[in-house]
């Protein structure tokens, strides 16, 4: 038995802010932004947008493309790290808006991870015959909590949501997911603002995301090559045996870092960050929307998704389009 990916959808906010745009907000140049980072724009939530209702609609999008009824769902999951609330989570939301029922929903927090890590527990769910049909999402509100005067991380993150649908099969899937994390980074990337943090804590407050870009940047590098080497050598695969790398979009050195170890052209990797920023989450399933909507991907494909995120965390999932 395996999980399938059959129909896939994303969402982004109508409004765009430009670097351009952000040279009249904070010290610095949309050369600057660009050659660093790769991102020449980013999508902001309007006022009436949530990461619940982001979701919804790129759930919708999946659904209409996997041909699905709400019927048919019995499993949602969402990745996020920026929920409506602290409870109900995003993925009762997100069923309530969509009438799915009663069909088990919740939210898995990870980071820039969350959707690899949603998408690994619910292949998990599907493969042990739990579930027939799950609803994996991936989706950020990153834009309240961005701190529009630090210059360092205010160009970096965007709003959005994926989604993909997925079904158990006879035929080959997902065909593993590898999830790690280390904790002992939580100083290089974090947010402020926790709600149970000590009442004499200095981290109350509104939350905020705070990076050391640097510090980042290697852990990441080195962290991203050896999940590949880790994911290759689980189902004894060659790199050469990889067709597409579907990357969490954070920045293009990082992508372009992972893809020089894996020995793949950049044309077979699926870049999106120019078009959106790093929308933690949300990226993978974006940019596997666009690979998928594009035409890119021939059915038996491997693909490879990778993402790494905050707390540490970081995974990998191999896939079979």
């Amino acid at each position: 038995m395996y999980s399938r990916i059959v129909g896939t959808g994303r969402y982004l906010p109508e409004k765009i802010l430009t670097n351009a745009e952000l040279e009249t907000m904070v010290e610095t140049t949309s050369e600057w932004i660009l050659s660093r980072t790769g991102i020449e724009r980013r999508h902001i939530a309007a006022d009436h947008e949530s990461t619940s209702t982001m979701a919804t609609e790129a759930a919708r999008k999946a659904m209409e493309a996997a041909g699905v009824g709400p019927d048919e769902i019995d499993f949602v999951i969402v990745g996020t790290t920026t929920p409506d609330r602290i409870f109900p989570n995003v993925g009762c939301l997100v069923a309530n808006a969509l009438g799915l029922g009663e069909a088990p929903a919740m939210s898995v927090e990870a980071a820039c991870s969350g959707f690899i890590y949603a998408l690994s527990i619910a292949d998990k769910y599907i493969r042990c015959g739990e579930a027939k049909c799950a609803l994996v999402i991936g989706a950020e509100t990153l834009s309240r909590i961005v701190d529009w005067e630090d210059r360092q991380t205010c160009v970096l993150f965007g709003d959005g949501a994926g989604a993909v649908i997925l079904k158990a099969s006879d035929e080959e899937g997902v065909i593993s997911t590898h999830l790690n994390a280390n904790g002992a980074y939580k100083d290089l990337l974090y947010s402020t603002g926790g709600v149970s943090c000590p009442r004499d804590s200095d981290e109350l407050g509104e939350a905020r995301i705070k990076m050391r870009g640097n510090e980042v940047f290697k852990v990441a590098v080195t962290k991203l090559g050896e999940i590949v080497q880790q994911t290759l050598a689980a189902n004894n695969l060659e790199k050469s045996d990889i067709d597409w790398l579907i990357p969490h979009q954070a920045n293009n050195r990082i992508i372009t870092a992972t893809a020089k170890k894996l020995g793949m052209p950049m044309d077979r990797v699926i870049l999106t960050v120019q078009d959106h920023g790093n929308t933690s989450a949300a990226s993978v399933p974006l940019a596997l929307d666009v690979a998928v909507r594009s035409g890119k991907l021939k059915h038996g494909d491997l693909l490879l998704l990778e993402a790494f995120g905050g707390g540490f965390t970081w995974g990998s999932a191999l896939i079979r389009y």
